[in-house]
Order: C-alpha cells, then structure tokens, then sequence
C-alpha cells in the first residue's frame, strides 16, 4: 500500500498538472447557450473578446459585402472556372503549380464543403453567414467553406496584365491608411512572410468603421469568420501555403510574396472594395 507521504505527494502533482490545463486554455470557444438563449461575447483570459455570430451579421455590409453571386444558398454555389489558362501567370506562378492548386486542392475544398453541408440547414444559408457563426460548426465545414471561398477570391485577384499599383478611391484609402503604396505593400508582406506555417494575407475592410486593414489567418480561415482577430471584408487574398509555390519558390516564401505584385489584378481589388462599402 501507498503511504501518506506518497499519496500527497500524487495529489500536489495532479494538482499542478490540472492547473497548468486550466491555465493554457486562453481561447475559449463560445458554446451553445442554455434554454434557446442567444450566444454571449466570451473573453479570453488576455482580454481579448471573441466576436458574437449575431453582432457579426449585424455589422455586415449588405450581401456580406461580397458580389452578388456569394449571396445564394451555400447549396447552389457553383465552383467557379479559372479565369485564364494555367500557364498565364507565368513566369510568377508556373503552369504546373497552377493546375494541381486549382484543379485539385480548389477543388477537393468545393467538393467537401458540399459534402459537409450535404441534408443540413447550411445548404439554405449564404456563405458568408456560415463564416459569421463558424466557432458553432465542425471543422470540416469551417476548413473546406474557408478553403473554397478564399482559393475563389485568390484566383479573381490575379491577372496576367495585373501588376502596378491602384488607382482611384482604392488608391487613395491606401495612401490615408497607410501613407503611401509601398508602406501597404511592406506591411502587407510582413503579414504574409510572418504568418507561420500555412495560411493567407489579407486585406480587408473593416465591418465596423469602413478601415482598411492587414490580417493574416491561420489555414483556411479568413476576416469574414467570427473568429478572426478583426472581422471584415476581404478584397486582396495572399495564399501562402507551400502548394501555392513550392514547385518555383521551393522554401523561398519571401520571393513569391514580392513576386506576388506582378500579377495583383487591381481593378477587380477595387471592385470589392466598392461594394464592401455599400450599406
């Protein structure tokens, strides 16, 4: 048998152990209330809040912000064609890359983002309101909904005759946010060569005061999402998984990020961030 001394010193030791547990869980996810009552604002021990499905769909600009065709049911979205051929954006994105990363990984993102709202109430619900209550779904429908909707804006926002900088209100919302093109871009590449591992850079406009703003979000998430650090409307994707380069870059990030300028499609950039403005 175990003596006194022994079985202390196991109580002490599962003690500091439960604490530790208790003491790492810094982002709670909210949960489903209670009594049919609705979800609360939950804030993590650093004081941060998590946003609240029902406030993030009040604050979204009509239509999410997003173009026309987002706003039909999830189960009716169609996956969209790839706006040129696979070796147009060459010599940035090499044929091959392009192919595998629209034709497979696109694609398996559509295709199980059908299946995991397959005979659920999801298929009646445009995208961008399942993104505003993401932290209520399971992760495959947040990975793949995410995987789809972002490879869709990344896609639109290059060109083989893009490159240069903005013009118009798109360019003069930079220049007041972030004094000049090159400060954004600078700013823009820093979100995109820190983001560790897989994942996007963003830009975005603020639901709540019409901000542009720079994000990064881990795997397929996006500022759209409830649990993004600061939830907007996102007008220029940045895809900084490896598959995205790796053929090309190999592990050199960085050089696909400056590349990544040659090729910004700006007047489609400019065209969301119009209609992320309209009320």
């Amino acid at each position: 048998m175990k003596s006194k001394k022994q079985i202390s010193l196991f109580v002490a030791v599962l003690a500091i152990i439960v604490n530790t547990a208790i003491a790492q869980e810094v982002k709670p996810r909210p949960t489903k209330p209670e009594n049919g009552g609705s979800l609360k604002t939950i804030t993590d021990v650093s004081g941060s809040s998590q946003n609240d499905p029902q406030m993030a769909m009040k604050r979204m600009p009509i239509g999410g912000g997003l173009s026309e065709e987002w706003s039909v049911y999830s189960g009716e979205l169609k996956f969209q064609e790839l706006p040129y051929s696979y070796d147009a954006l060459e010599p940035v994105i090499d044929k091959m890359t392009v192919e595998i990363h629209y034709n497979r990984h696109h694609r398996s993102y559509y295709n199980n983002f059908m299946n995991a709202i397959k005979e659920t109430e999801l298929t009646k619900m445009p995208i961008y309101h399942i993104f505003a209550q993401i932290s209520e779904f399971s992760d495959a429908v947040r990975n793949n909904s995410g995987g789809y909707f972002n490879h869709a804006l990344y896609w639109d926002n290059l060109s083989p005759k893009g490159g240069g900088e903005p013009k118009g209100e798109l360019a003069e919302s930079i220049i007041k946010q972030f004094g000049s093109f090159k400060d954004f871009t600078d700013k823009f590449n820093t979100a995109a060569k820190t983001r560790f591992g897989s994942g996007w850079a963003w830009l975005s406009v603020d639901f709540t005061n019409g901000e542009l703003f720079i994000s990064s979000t881990a795997n397929q998430d996006n500022p759209l999402m409830n649990n993004a650090e600061r939830m907007g409307v996102p007008i220029l994707a940045l895809d900084v998984w490896e598959h995205a380069y790796y053929l090309n870059y190999q592990n050199k990030r960085a050089d696909y990020i400056e590349a990544f300028w040659k090729i910004v499609n700006w007047e489609m950039v400019e065209k969301r961030f119009k209609q992320a403005q309209k009320k």
